[in-house]
């Protein structure tokens, strides 16, 4: 990557496993694609829902040259699976964006 990975936290405090975990993700991410200039993924927890307990939301954006992959409102009331669907979502629109080269 050009520009280094950058993590945010909205609503909710820094975590240095979440962070750990999302640095995994996205260097797995620039193995299968190396050119991507710059990756930028927030972590939210909004406010709780009468109905359901706090899901996380999580939102990535990926520059890579002449495009921009966007991943956003992947949820889920536990963070790594949150996580997990999000990063599998830019994946693949990141092997298709590889394949319209």
């Amino acid at each position: 990557m050009k520009t280094p990975l950058q993590v945010t936290f909205r609503d909710m405090p820094p975590s240095d496993a979440l962070e750990t975990h999302i640095r995994e993700k996205a260097q797995k991410l620039e193995q299968l694609f190396a050119d991507i200039v710059s990756c930028r993924v927030v972590v939210e927890q909004p406010a709780k829902h009468q109905q359901q307990g706090k899901p996380f939301n999580i939102h990535i954006d990926l520059g890579v040259p002449g495009k921009e992959i966007v991943v956003d409102r992947q949820e889920n009331e536990d963070a790594y699976v949150a996580l997990r669907d999000a990063f599998d979502a830019a994946k693949r629109q990141l092997e298709d964006y590889a394949r319209q080269l």
